[in-house]
């Protein structure tokens, strides 16, 4: 193999290796095979396109247009067609995937299904990667700036992914790919310097070399590799030694700091970009089941971890001392013995599925006790079970746990809260404090809307049915999840967003008029199934604001106006409310209505696509499914299916033709050639300057020829010799001549490697026999034109002159 088709091959494998990255995110790693065979085949173009050959531009238009009628082929039929002819499909059906793929990475959270969107834009993003690391490395021979493109590749991967377990393995293979493929440029460069001699062999050098004792000359190739290795090595070993890189490369997401011992803390991340891609997941996947004893179902909030700080740019957790778990948890803060009397004590049995790895364990508030295997640290103010450190890089996690929650069901009445006396001064002084910056329309907005209120409990009610019901906001996931202060003002003002913007607005409000307000974040209780399951989806991540009342404790509201929300019994208005001045809220997929009767003229809105309400439709790729597919498509399919399969067989099938036609001929120099050929192919090159008995005696010894199978290609040869050089009109006999050409072939092949006889007969050397045959018809059809014109340029001034 050249040194040119090696760095196609080494490049090729350094784009596979660097690709590796990019499948944590997606759910099947099946794109990866499809890529490799795409992008063999575009290498296999760029490097016959090398060898005919052709210009740099004309090479990369070739693998362009090759892989781009192969993601055609590839990926015909996966879309409803909305044109007809080849145009209408590239340019509007291929495109509609395209743009289909786009939008499915914007709606999955990571890992994502594999759709046909998605699959295309993977693997045709491997193969523009792969196309620019081949013009790079090979056929501009720079394969240094080829890591750019590389780095490019995995930097997205890497950044998307967000790390993890694997990222150092990832990071491996791609170092790896990219090493190998300098390794081979370097050595091809070399190469074309002249011939790199190194030690004799134990080291010692040559006699007459100048040189004595053990000197060893280590070869350019050799340091080069030893560099390349340790580089790779330190690049990997470094991260781990030194803390301060936790976060680099190599370093897997965080998710919180916190300390084994007890007395340490925790300081919570925010998870509310995670909420938002779990509100507008498509495959909304279930990460919680459980099985309870409560009797209101529809007030089992799973509730993950309380955000109490408002500092001004985003609500977050502060830090708080965690301490061991206790068997029996202590009493909520805030909660009364009339209250707590009323009470019921609720037995749940939670198992998270083995993809949620949240650390923070999702359980009814407020828990009395916990039962789950681990290692777990309590935080006390939040009533928060948070997985603990296991190792530098590695905590406890809820991922495929079974545990079992014992909480209570409190049922504060209207009138408890109504009644609540004013709530302890260091509670009020901690959860009512807004930041400096926020604007006064918030406050505003707040002393409006409760105007009339004669305590806190009827102002929070008043709160809730502003956003909930009369102020006119509308329910939207694709909204910008802005925090800060000003986010508040805005979303007041644009009337729009989900339950993040909600929970906060409705939480700062109700610090402004004085009430101490905090948001939780969580699930929703899920939806019931028949054997008394529940299930809990993606799509049921939930923000809502937790108010305190002094008797009760921290006592949840539901602002957010979206149907299917549990709005609790508490905190219902007294009084029945005008009717809203906003259109009714979307439905739920929890909610049980009605279906509304279908339009002609309309489909189902984007936003209940977004939340699964729009029935049991099929996707958009499968809406002709029914119809079949078309003849067309099937002899298509059939022809690519014939190609596959025949074009790796087209020299081997040649290969036999030509044998079978020149052994029947029974002419002699047709078996001779014949025999060039089969040793030619086993890599026993035709040397023309030869005499048949030296070309036969080079054929036996580089062969490695058994006796018998020598002595046939002694007698072909020699019968070569009778007809070149016998006297006219002497008799000669070639009988058994075809018999002995394929006797020495066998000898040839047994005595050849098992991968050297494999080429042999499906990529035998003398195949180039064709491009030469092709090369000289090319020649002759040029000098027979040139010449015809030639000749007319000669004839058009004679007949000017006539």
């Amino acid at each position: 193999m050249s040194g040119r088709a090696k760095l196609t091959v080494f490049a090729a494998l350094a784009t596979l290796l660097t690709s590796w990255s990019l499948s944590p995110l997606v759910e099947s790693q099946a794109w990866l095979l499809q890529a490799a065979l795409l992008l063999t085949v575009q290498s296999a173009v760029g490097a016959g396109a090398r060898r005919v050959p052709l210009a740099r531009s004309l090479t990369v238009a070739a693998q362009l247009l090759v892989s781009l009628l192969l993601l055609a082929l590839f990926f015909a039929g996966k879309v409803e067609s909305t044109g007809s002819g080849p145009l209408a499909y590239f340019v509007t059906d291929f495109g509609s995937l395209f743009a289909q793929g786009v939008h499915d990475v914007g709606e999955f959270a990571i890992p994502a299904p594999l759709t046909d969107g998605i699959q295309l834009l993977l693997v045709s993003g491997v193969l523009v990667i792969g196309l620019l690391v081949d013009l790079l490395a090979v056929t501009a021979r720079t394969a240094a700036a080829a890591g750019l493109p590389l780095l490019a590749l995995y930097s997205v991967a890497a950044g998307l992914s967000g790390g993890g377990d694997a990222s150092w393995f990832s990071f491996l293979l791609a170092g790896c790919g990219y090493l190998m493929l300098l390794l081979s440029e370097g050595r091809d460069r070399l190469a074309q310097w002249g011939r790199v001699f190194g030690a004799a062999p134990g080291g010692r050098a040559p006699a007459d070399s100048g040189l004595s004792g053990n000197v060893r000359a280590t070869a350019p190739v050799r340091f080069g590799r030893r560099i390349g290795a340790l580089a790779l090595g330190m690049a990997l070993v470094v991260p781990a030694a030194l803390p301060a890189l936790d976060d680099g490369l190599l370093g897997g997401p965080k998710e919180g700091e916190g300390s084994g011992g007890s007395g340490g803390t925790i300081s919570a991340v925010n998870p509310l970009v995670s909420l938002q891609s779990n509100l507008n997941a498509q495959d909304n996947r279930v990460v919680l089941r459980y099985r309870t004893d409560s009797p209101q179902q529809g007030d089992q909030y799973l509730r993950i971890l309380a955000l109490d700080d408002f500092n001004g740019s985003k609500w977050e957790a502060s830090g708080r001392a965690l301490t061991d778990v206790p068997q029996q948890m202590p009493v909520p803060p805030g909660l009364g013995e009339q209250v707590r009397l009323g009470a019921t004590e609720v037995t749940t049995n939670i198992t998270a599925s083995d993809g949620y790895t949240q650390r923070y364990l999702p359980m009814p508030y407020p828990a009395t006790s916990v039962d789950i295997p681990g290692k777990w640290r309590f935080e006390p103010v939040g009533r928060t079970l948070v997985g603990d450190q296991l190792a530098r890089d590695r905590f406890q996690t809820v991922q495929g746990a079974e545990y079992k929650v014992r909480s209570l069901l409190l049922k504060p009445t209207a009138q408890q809260l109504q009644k609540a006396p004013a709530p302890d001064p260091a509670v009020r002084e901690e959860y009512t404090r807004v930041p400096d910056n926020l604007p006064q329309v918030v406050g505003d907005t707040a002393r409006q809307v409760t105007q009339g209120a004669k305590d806190d409990y009827s102002r929070a009610v008043k709160l809730q049915d502003f956003f909930a019901v009369s102020g006119g906001f509308r329910y939207d996931t694709q909204t910008t999840s802005g925090t800060g202060p000003q986010a508040v003002a805005r979303f007041l003002a644009d009337k729009e967003g989900f339950c993040i913007h909600f929970a906060f607005s409705m939480a700062a409000m109700s610090r402004t008029l004085g009430i101490p307000a905090r948001v939780a974040v969580g699930f929703t209780p899920g939806e019931k199934q028949p054997d008394g399951i529940v299930n809990v989806s993606m799509r049921d991540a939930h923000a809502w604001p937790e108010l305190y009342f002094q008797g009760v404790g921290w006592t949840r509201f539901e602002p957010t106006p979206r149907s299917g929300l549990n709005v609790p019994d508490y905190s219902r208005p007294p009084a029945p409310t005008a009717q809203p001045s906003a259109p009714a809220p979307l439905p739920s997929q929890g909610a049980v209505q009605p279906a509304p009767a279908p339009s002609a003229s309309a489909e189902c809105p984007p936003a209940l696509k977004r939340l699964g309400e729009c029935g049991p439709t099929a996707p958009q790729q499968n809406a002709a499914a029914g119809a079949g597919p078309s003849v067309t498509a099937v002899l298509g399919w059939a022809a690519l299916v014939l190609a596959v399969v025949v074009l790796p067989l087209l020299p081997l099938l040649w290969r036999n033709r030509l044998r079978a036609r020149r052994l029947a001929s029974g002419e002699v120099l047709a078996s001779w050639r014949e025999l060039g050929d089969a040793a030619w192919d086993v890599g026993v090159a035709p040397d023309e300057a030869l005499s048949p008995r030296r070309a036969a005696s080079r054929v036996v010894e580089l062969g490695r020829l058994e006796p018998d199978a020598a002595a046939a290609v002694h007698r072909v040869a020699g019968a070569v010799e009778r007809a070149l050089y016998a006297p006219p009109g002497a008799e000669v006999s070639y009988a058994g001549l075809a018999d002995d050409v394929r006797q020495a072939r066998a000898g040839l092949l047994a005595s050849a490697g098992r991968l050297p006889r494999l080429r042999a007969l499906l990529l035998p050397r003398s195949a180039a026999r064709i491009a030469w045959a092709v090369s000289a018809r090319r020649s002759a059809l040029t000098s027979a034109v040139s010449a015809r014109l030639t000749a007319l340029r000669l004839r058009l001034p004679l007949r000017s002159r006539g």
